[in-house]
């Protein structure tokens, strides 16, 4: 038996936004594929919320926080939706953050971890988004995802103590220990 699945253009996709399909679902479009989102546990939440403050004094004019906006990738007809994001400063009325608008990637994982190791990683690393942190909640450590190359990340580096810094932001220090602790 084969098991026809179908893909969806980003374009199909915003076409079934606007005619409301979704409009009691949290899903997002990731390579083709419209998926469900994983409701944010209160840790997911609370962790993610404490450290948007912190990121917007930090940015004097130079990006944006978002945080749970998509991010449209039209090459692998994605639009995920990261819990963080820093993109270029500026105003996105017309269309959301293309891959070169955006600075930094951060999800925060305890029951999406696979998703965001996996499909989420691969959407980010082939858009060539270049900094792809996933704060992994369960096992209390940061994955830094970068220099992405042929569409996967070169560098994965795991931390759990100390700062972190973006890689276009190194003034930009963020501890950890509030984070995973």
């Amino acid at each position: 038996m084969t098991v026809t699945i179908a893909r969806w253009t980003l374009a199909d996709y915003h076409q079934m936004i606007e005619m409301g399909l979704f409009a009691d679902r949290r899903v997002e479009l990731l390579n083709g594929l419209i998926i469900e989102m994983a409701p944010e546990s209160p840790e997911h939440a609370d962790v993610s919320t404490q450290l948007m403050p912190q990121l917007w004094s930090m940015a004097n004019g130079r990006y944006q926080v978002r945080a749970g906006k998509p991010i449209s990738i039209p090459d692998s007809n994605s639009e995920p939706e990261p819990d963080i994001a820093l993109v270029r400063d500026q105003s996105y009325r017309q269309e959301h953050p293309a891959p070169e608008d955006v600075f930094l990637v951060i999800e925060f994982s305890t029951s999406s971890l696979a998703k965001d190791t996996d499909e989420k990683r691969v959407a980010y690393a082939q858009a060539g988004i270049q900094d792809y942190w996933v704060v992994n909640l369960r096992d209390r450590h940061i994955i830094l995802n970068r220099n992405p190359v042929d569409g996967d990340y070169q560098s994965e580096q795991i931390i759990s103590s100390g700062t972190m810094t973006p890689l276009l932001f190194p003034d930009v220090a963020i501890d950890i220990n509030p984070l995973l602790n």
